[in-house]
């Protein structure tokens, strides 16, 4: 038996894996994702993987079709003998059902995974947890990726003479601090209230922006709404910019016109969600590069540490 490494990629983020591929320095596995006339869908391996480390990738944005994808894919794998199966998600999909918050609701990311770990996974790698916890939910090994890896040379790279980092929310307020203490800056925060998932009914800044270049830092940006709110509130204090790093850009709903209408002169996302559109003020920082690496390294039983920033 070999111990060969084999990626292989679900179809929600092709390009992506295709640059880890190349980035690793091997071909993308051959797959392929056969349909029935009523929906119905079966994914099967074109070579073999027999005694190989495999590495699925699959972003588990919705709809729901590519964690199932995902699973069927980790279930042929494990039929097929591999050594070790590692799902790679990029984006790790309903991340935000991480508790019970309110009566009578389920705890979605722990039941998913429940269920990569019954499909047969040896291994689990993503990026940017919306809670760190998720880690926990699981009875095998997490590697629980940052973007600040890839985000910390873009900031450098902006040379913003008086940057201050800000959250658009108190929960992310970690994350900015973080950010803040790496790169030796003060930190504004923003409270916001709302009576309804993906709109928030008032916000609040807590912090002084005025002539700052303010960065707003966030691990998901959705509809929006949040953070393009704050960038106005940060505008209307007397901030000279406002721009923003966001990990996964899920961009749902009115997203895509509510940053072109916003004060957000630029907003920078990594390629964990393929975009929907383009727009001039969105940017792409690949992830591609820094997952290449950390496979190399889970492959061959090395430290990862080192790839964990902040």
């Amino acid at each position: 038996m070999t111990n060969e490494v084999k990626i292989f990629s679900g179809s929600s983020n092709t390009a992506l894996a295709e640059s880890i591929a190349k980035h690793f320095g091997i071909p993308l596995g051959k797959s392929s994702l056969s349909r029935f006339s009523d929906g119905e869908f079966q994914p099967s391996f074109e070579e073999s993987v027999r005694g190989c480390d495999v590495f699925i990738i699959q972003s588990t944005f919705p709809p729901t079709d590519n964690l199932f994808e995902l699973l069927l894919m980790v279930d042929a794998a494990k039929r097929a003998s591999a050594k070790r199966i590692v799902a790679v998600l990029p984006y790790f999909g309903f991340a935000r059902q991480d508790r019970k918050d309110q009566p009578r609701v389920p705890i979605g990311s722990k039941l998913v995974a429940n269920m990569l770990t019954a499909a047969g996974v040896s291994r689990v790698m993503t990026m940017d947890l919306h809670a760190d916890q998720i880690q926990g939910f699981f009875e095998v090994p997490v590697d629980h990726l940052y973007g600040s890896a890839v985000f910390s040379e873009a900031i450098r790279e902006l040379n913003l003479p008086n940057l201050i980092m800000a959250s658009p929310d108190m929960g992310g307020s970690k994350r900015a601090y973080a950010y803040a203490k790496h790169l030796e800056t003060d930190v504004v925060v923003c409270y916001k209230q709302r009576k309804k998932a993906n709109k928030v009914d008032k916000m609040f800044l807590i912090g002084d922006v005025e002539g700052k270049d303010v960065l707003l830092v966030d691990d998901m940006i959705d509809t929006a709404g949040t953070l393009t709110k704050a960038a106005d509130i940060m505008a209307e204090k007397g901030a000279s910019s406002v721009r923003a790093i966001c990990t996964h850009p899920i961009l749902s709903g009115e997203a895509y016109e509510r940053i072109e209408n916003s004060k957000l002169t630029e907003l920078l996302v990594t390629d964990t969600i393929p975009l929907k559109r383009q727009s001039d003020k969105i940017r792409v920082v690949s992830v591609a590069e820094l997952f290449a690496k950390v496979i190399y390294k889970v492959h061959n039983y090395e430290s990862i540490s080192s790839y964990f920033i902040f």
